[in-house]
């Protein structure tokens, strides 16, 4: 059973600077039954409605190779099992959603996938890593690389070759049971700590669970625009959704490398830079896990009630 008592910062996160928002007003779908909220098209609940002429991504379940804006490393290691879910046994997995022609970056986002983590078997389809795919990200003196499944949002290209554009809202999920969020300002110099981390269970190893990441901009005080992170979990396969975590991204948190080393990049960014703008790629990343996935999506949301257009708007109420 979940339980958020073990968050060593509470069940709503904040960042240093306090800023501290009820998030069970921020819209009238996030207290929603489940019977109420909408569906996607593999009969998900979603927690946010899709934006009117929002984007919406769902990976092809027939083949995922032929989803569309789609690209995916270690294919060759890519197998149907026989509930019709998809395996990938590899080191490093990135699979990634992206923007092509007049599209719109993914900004606000709802990002939802059922997994399966397992110890990787390299006698079975020959486990090996292949990082050499330009949105792959890396490991670096600034990047641990736990057993982990990762939902990448606000992302650019990671590679060394263009290290400003290595963006991203990392909402983590480990081996170990716990949960986290990590921010990277540039690749691969730019790695915060992670926040609103907590166990929540023994082990996420073995067993089909659900995991939702939410992310999206925010009107605070002082005509300031800050980042919403949210994330969710089916613990039990069941179409269930609990949320985890309510963090808001509003400065204050810092990459973990030194003056010297982060201001190297010449990106002219700072070092607590919030990620306001949208990034063409979504991520969906593991390392060092056997991976089972089905009913991959990616849908920009709208998040707040209608006539609102900020936090401050719905609390003035």
């Amino acid at each position: 059973m979940i339980s958020q008592s073990n968050s060593s910062d509470g069940s709503i996160q904040t960042n240093t600077n306090e800023t501290v928002v009820n998030s069970t007003n921020i819209a009238d779908n996030d207290t929603k039954s489940a019977a109420e909220k909408q569906a996607d098209v593999f009969g998900v609940t979603e927690i946010y409605p899709t934006k009117n002429g929002g984007r919406e991504w769902f990976v092809n379940m027939s083949n995922p190779v032929n989803s569309s804006n789609f690209s995916i490393t270690d294919d060759a290691n890519l197998t149907k099992l026989p509930d019709d879910s998809w395996r990938i046994n590899a080191s490093h997995v990135r699979m990634v959603v992206n923007t092509s022609g007049s599209q719109e970056k993914w900004r606000d986002v709802e990002i939802t996938g059922y997994i399966r983590l397992s110890d990787l078997d390299a006698n079975q389809t020959g486990a090996v890593s292949n990082n050499t795919d330009a949105d792959a990200s890396s490991s670096s003196p600034d990047e641990d690389e736990p057993d982990d499944l990762v939902f990448i949002s606000r992302s650019g290209q990671h590679s060394s070759a263009v290290p400003c554009e290595g963006t991203a809202y990392d909402g983590g999920l480990h081996t170990d049971g716990s949960v986290g969020w990590k921010k990277e300002i540039w690749h691969t110099g730019g790695y915060t700590d992670e926040r609103s981390n907590m166990k929540i269970a023994d082990s996420f190893l073995n067993k089909w669970i659900g995991w939702k990441t939410v992310v999206y901009n925010i009107a605070i005080d002082n005509n300031r625009t800050a980042v919403k992170l949210e994330s969710y979990i089916d613990e039990l396969n069941s179409n269930n959704w609990t949320k985890i975590s309510d963090f808001i991204d509003s400065g204050g948190w810092y990459t973990k490398s030194n003056n010297t080393y982060f201001f190297s990049a010449g990106c002219g960014k700072a070092r607590d830079q919030v990620i306001l703008e949208g990034g063409p790629n979504i991520i969906f990343r593991t390392d060092n896990l056997l991976l089972d996935f089905r009913d991959l999506s990616v849908r920009e949301i709208q998040p707040f009630k209608s006539g609102l257009t900020s936090v401050l708007d719905i609390e003035a109420l």
